[in-house]
């Protein structure tokens, strides 16, 4: 938490250096002393303070300033340093205009200059006024704080970077929160560069890339080596698992994640049949867990960096990084997982990140108080996603398009949802239209068997059909199936069009793609289970069938 703020406003450079000493020596422990030589100067050091949310705790100014008097300049300072604590240094002819000021802009205290001895003229007086604001503010923190539209993509975008990445941030939107039009204007941003990211103690950030605000967080966005063991493409279960137990091993080990750790099981709400958590846990949660072992075993984890091409250089593969060159590795994992399709329907896509959604985060539900809303899917993430909405929505109402839950959704999530009173679920059913202005207005729901149709009211659509593997950049090499789900194992040996895609005499270990020495884990690899414990069960498994791989070379 960044130190509140004490600033000092005087043009004499005597008088301004003393003032500064004698608060630096007795409060410099516990909060930040600032100084400013004019009333202009102050309030821009006001405003750089308000936008890294850094609290100001007490300003003491002069009164007789050239260009700006201390009480016009405490009058202006309200918008930025709401809440601090006023004190005016005031010859004795000045008296009358500080306790006029008393009633006119609630001043505090006026002291007579000078104030010497300080022990006995000014810090009885600034630690009353100091020990009123502690206790007017004790809960301060330095979140990021996040200030945009609600139906912007790029701010939907931001808050998902953060929450993936388990950075705390408030969020203030522009329509509905005072203080999120208050920094906006501090930061005097036009609508293009919204959204703001505010960070503690840093720039203002202006509709950031994902890449910008990690930089600016200090995550990690580059690797540090020339040269790992093994490299694992993928931060969610998977990936994390692999990461784990290789670094544990002793193999110098980085991940490469595009967007947060954690991956699509990252943003469940609730998951409740992983083993060893019989109250279930959040996906934010396990991933939370993950990746402190990760950091612990000394794994490195390289975000917001997509791969985007694979080589093989005799015994060594690289993973080609958006932005950022390449990383070579001895062994390569592969666990990109997988992400949702794409919904076909007329106007969608103009309405994604603006009230449409694939997946959702935990926090996305606090945002659809009151409101109805519209899940499509039938699967778990669907049903988690139900859930964790409802607590907050007035109704929710999942879309499938099959005739029942049964075959595709575990029996727990089932009897919950039937158990849910503001849960609808409506079967046959599919989305095949949406429309608004701006931002999802309403969309159209038609009945499979029937053909019947009918538009409904709503903001809020999610959507979690299907998985498609994220393997378009691995090249020709790496065999896939006709979906792009890569081919492991025994699987080689014999593929779809009859022929084998395995070039060496050995057999490939079970995890091991067409080119030896990478190896698939998880939802990305054919016929995987699509579960978080199997997920974990692979990354795992890869590790030791890396350590037989590098054995071999």
């Amino acid at each position: 938490m960044s130190k509140p703020a004490i600033l000092t406003v005087d043009d004499d450079p005597m008088v301004s250096a003393a003032i500064s000493r004698d608060l630096r020596n007795r409060y410099g422990d516990d909060y930040l002393v600032v100084g400013a030589r004019s009333g202009a100067q102050a309030l821009a050091v006001l405003t750089k303070l308000a936008l890294r949310n850094q609290p100001v705790a007490l300003i003491a100014s002069d009164q007789r300033m050239p260009g700006m008097t201390g009480v016009e300049m405490l009058e202006q300072a309200r918008t930025q340093a709401p809440g601090a604590k006023y004190l005016l240094l005031t010859a004795y002819a000045d008296t009358d205009v500080a306790i006029k000021a008393i009633n006119d802009i609630g001043l505090d205290h006026y002291l007579l200059k000078p104030w010497d001895p300080p022990e006995e003229r000014l810090y009885p007086i600034v630690d009353d006024l100091l020990d009123d604001w502690r206790q007017a503010n004790p809960d301060h923190t330095s979140d990021v704080r996040v200030v945009g539209h609600r139906w912007s993509d790029r701010s939907y975008d931001i808050k998902t970077f953060l929450a993936r990445n388990h950075v705390p941030y408030r969020w203030y939107d522009i329509e509905r929160d005072a203080e999120g039009q208050r920094l906006r204007a501090l930061a005097d941003a036009t609508v293009a560069e919204l959204p703001l990211v505010l960070i503690p103690e840093g720039d203002t950030l202006r509709s950031p890339t994902t890449l910008d605000l990690a930089a600016a967080l200090g995550l990690r966005t580059k690797a540090e080596q020339p040269l790992y063991d093994v490299c694992i493409v993928g931060g969610g279960p998977a990936g994390l698992a692999a990461a784990v137990y290789a670094a544990s091993e002793g193999l110098s080990t980085v991940i490469v994640e595009r967007e947060g750790p954690g991956g699509q099981a990252g943003q469940s709400a609730a998951i409740e049949n992983y083993l060893g958590f019989p109250k279930g846990l959040t996906g934010a949660d396990l991933t939370q867990r993950a990746v402190a072992q990760v950091a612990r075993f000394g794994a490195e984890m390289v975000l917001a960096r997509a791969a985007v091409g694979f080589e093989t250089r005799g015994p060594v593969h690289a993973v080609v990084v958006d932005g950022s060159g390449e990383i070579e590795a001895r062994a390569l994992v592969l666990a990109t997982g997988v992400s949702y399709r794409r919904l076909e329907a007329a106007g969608l896509d103009e309405l994604t990140g603006r009230g449409v959604y694939y997946g959702a985060t935990a926090s996305d539900a606090s945002l659809c108080q009151d409101d109805d809303v519209y899940v499509v899917g039938a699967a778990n993430s669907a049903g988690q996603a139900a859930l964790n909405l409802a607590r907050y929505a007035k109704r929710v109402v999942l879309v499938a398009r099959a005739a029942t839950l049964e075959n595709t959704m575990s029996r727990y999530l089932i009897d919950r949802i039937a158990a849910a009173p503001n849960i609808e679920v409506r079967c046959r059913s599919e989305v095949v239209a949406c429309r608004g202005d701006g931002h999802l207005e309403a969309l159209t729901l038609a009945n499979r068997d029937s053909g019947a149709s009918e538009e409904v009211e709503s903001s809020w659509l999610f959507i979690f059909v299907g998985a498609s593997p994220r393997t378009e950049w691995l090249g020709p090499d790496i065999a896939r199936d006709d979906k792009g789900f890569v081919v492991t194992g025994q699987d080689l040996l014999i593929g779809q069009d009859h022929t084998p895609r395995w070039p060496l005499a050995r057999p490939p270990f079970a995890l091991e793609t067409s080119v030896p020495g990478v190896f698939a884990a998880g939802d990305v690899r054919l016929d995987s289970m699509k579960r978080v414990a199997s997920a974990v069960g692979e990354g795992a498994m890869s590790v030791y069938l890396v350590h037989r791989y590098l054995a071999t070379i």
